[in-house]
């Protein structure tokens, strides 16, 4: 039975290898200390954290995130280790709130590995704090407990590490807020919260997922994986003995499963369009295409695609925490059995030393063939999405590009390339952004920002880095109404003439490409202007007296060759154009190589930070928002000696003419 639990309450702990888990409604920061029998934390090496997130017997998540999962394994805790304190903060810079009071009561459930709660705890009555410590697992005459502790803290996490006795608390906590910028800024933003809720539902025969009931939900990222076989990016210390993520093997009777997350966050009441009918025994179910909820065809194949996204994060997690665990085991048999000095000699040391090898490679080979089952109903459920996918979310090479026609409203989404991880490379999941766009873009063009960069001629990457965003600036026009998308372009040398033309020549950009410091101060100088405009308009509640001449449609500004032809002025525009134009319709695509602008040092990194980096080759540099897996990034690619680009900014201009008239 649940422990719930007040303020000081506590509770004795039936087992040691634990999950904590923390559902806050809005990013939090989560950490842990480890303390002694005085409830000291002897230094560094005993925090947990996002910059830091891995100690013996303890991990915590990596970035900031509205549900975390913590896994504890309390024998495995470096010795003289007495209690571990659960601690949670609200980032900071980040434009999210500043104070626990502000936002939902944060919830903590410990849990075994099998999903079942021993304890729960709500965190009520906070205020003015931005960090607390929210409970504290603590050994007491050889047996293990848990108190809920609830203690705010309104100077921050700052005051709270030093209040645990920690050196040069100021120095960590900025380290820690460090590591969580640098986090949210790679992370793939998830998708906004859906209600009332739905599941993705395969109806097959000889499987289903058996889950148990999670803590309340928070509105995102979608909730984890409850299931003892999934884990997330803090699970090492958990055995994988069932299929995680899309289709958990297992006995049944047979009928519809979920082989989703539970919980998954859909848009509202119409249902998915009827599945297949079941397949025969032994055979599995086949895949069908916008299966989830929506109240279209495009959205139910939004929904679709994060949620494949999402369950092959967590099956990837589940299977590395699986192997991750086999080799922990291995180890500690083995420590166990040489710590015998009777072992040490004679066959007794080479027997124990096959056993552990033994038992490592058969958890192993559980877990890779419980994720090649995932693996597999994954690659057949894309096989059937990528063919249906509408323009805006489909490749270059799919054939509804051909038939394409200037729509009539904007899409939910775009896609700007494909996603994979190392498990699986041909499995490619669409990197979709909602549309508007929340937060401009930036075509990394360094060749220190990959490997793959590193080997190509700089000319030809600077190239490849402007093709990829003229064809992302071409996507946009394509899926927009004519009239409501106008794009501009700085090219302060002129060295993009080449990239630019289907661009030029098909006449669809607002202007010229302004060159000199002249185009360059002109162009800035309009964009900031619409802004200050509309944003005026806006707080006054007057759109109606907004000038004539004024486009209020969306604005793209292409920059190239950044920060050549810009002085600081001109840098102190883009960088408010950057902050403030997403809200009122006016984004940045800059291709750039940062480190030649690394002559402005720190004042530029919050420009950085603001712009989603994707680069011209395939980079491991972006990470999912629910375990922090490095995936790679694949940009979108106009197949050779296709006129697929031409034909559809021929069609956005044909369309524009046509709505002129």
């Amino acid at each position: 039975m649940t422990a719930e639990l007040v303020r000081g309450q506590n509770h004795t702990l039936p087992q040691t290898r634990l999950e904590i888990r923390v559902s806050a409604g809005t990013a939090v920061v989560a950490g842990a200390t480890l303390g002694d029998e005085r409830g000291t934390v002897r230094g560094v090496e005993w925090i947990a954290h996002p910059g830091s997130p891995q100690l013996p017997g303890l991990e915590v998540s990596q970035q900031a995130a509205a549900d975390h999962r913590l896994a504890v394994d309390l024998e495995a805790l470096p010795t003289g280790v007495h209690r571990v304190t659960v601690l949670l903060a609200l980032p900071v810079g980040v434009g999210g709130p500043v104070r626990f009071g502000a936002v939902p009561a944060p919830f903590v459930a410990v849990t075994g590995l099998d999903g079942t709660e021993i304890a729960t705890f709500t965190l009520t009555g906070l205020d003015a704090e931005s960090a607390v410590s929210a409970l504290e697992l603590y050994r007491r005459q050889d047996a293990w407990k848990v108190r809920a502790v609830g203690q705010g803290y309104a100077g921050g996490l700052a005051a709270m590490l030093a209040d645990q006795g920690v050196t040069d608390p100021a120095a960590l906590a900025g380290t820690i807020q460090e590591a969580v910028t640098r986090g949210l800024a790679r992370a793939v933003a998830p998708p906004p919260p859906r209600t009332p809720e739905g599941d993705r539902v395969r109806h097959a025969t000889g499987s289903a997922d058996h889950r148990p009931t999670a803590p309340p939900p928070a509105p995102e990222p979608p909730e984890p994986l409850t299931g003892p076989a999934t884990t997330g990016p803090a699970h090492t210390t958990q055995p994988h003995t069932a299929a995680p993520g899309p289709a958990a093997a297992g006995p049944s009777a047979g009928g519809p499963i979920n082989y989703a997350h539970p919980r998954r966050q859909h848009a509202a009441p119409p249902s998915p369009p009827p599945a297949a009918p079941p397949a025969p025994p032994g055979q599995p179910a086949q895949p069908v295409a916008g299966d989830a909820t929506g109240w279209s065809m495009d959205e139910r194949l939004y929904n679709q695609i994060w949620g494949m996204f999402e369950d092959l994060a967590r099956a990837v997690a589940a299977y590395r925490s699986a192997v991750d665990f086999a080799e922990s085991r291995m180890d500690q048999e083995l420590d166990r059995a040489l710590s015998d000095p009777r072992n040490r000699i004679g066959g007794a040391g080479d027997r124990a030393r096959e056993a552990a090898r033994a038992k490592r490679d058969e958890l192993a080979s559980r877990a890779q063939e419980a994720l090649d089952r995932d693996l597999a109903q994954l690659a057949a459920e894309a096989a059937v999405v990528e063919p249906a996918l509408p323009a805006a979310y489909a490749g270059w090479d799919n054939p509804v590009w051909h038939a394409h026609r200037v729509p009539m409203e904007i899409p939910m989404a775009l896609r700007i390339g494909d996603l994979h991880l190392p498990e699986r490379t041909d499995l490619r999941i669409p990197l979709l952004v909602r549309l508007p766009l929340e937060r401009g873009m930036w075509v990394d063009s360094g060749r220190t920002a990959s490997e793959a960069a590193a080997l190509m001629d700089t000319d030809r990457l600077r190239r490849l880095a402007m093709e990829a965003a003229v064809a992302h600036a071409a996507r946009l026009l394509a899926v927009y109404p004519p009239g409501e998308f106008a794009v501009h372009v700085i090219d302060p040398a002129g060295s993009a003439a080449g990239p630019l033309a289907p661009l030029v020549e098909a006449g669809v950009l607002a202007g010229p490409p302004a060159a000199g410091p002249g185009g360059v101060a002109s162009v800035l100088a309009h964009l900031t202007r619409r802004v200050d405009l509309v944003q005026m308009a806006v707080r006054a509640r007057a759109a109606d007296s907004l000038p004539p001449d004024l486009d209020t449609g969306e604005q793209l500004l292409v920059v190239n060759d950044f920060p050549h032809g810009f002085d600081d002025r001109a840098v102190t525009q883009l960088r408010y154009l950057a902050d403030e134009g997403p809200a009122v319709g006016v984004h940045l695509l800059m291709v750039a190589d940062r480190e030649e602008a690394s002559a402005y040092g720190p004042v530029l990194d919050p420009l950085w930070r603001s712009l989603l980096r994707i680069t011209p080759v395939a980079d491991s540099h972006l990470a999912d928002p629910w375990v922090g897996h490095a995936w790679t990034y694949e940009p979108l690619t106009i197949p050779p000696g296709s006129c697929v680009l031409e034909q559809v900014l021929g069609a956005v201009a044909a369309a524009r003419r046509a709505a002129d008239r």
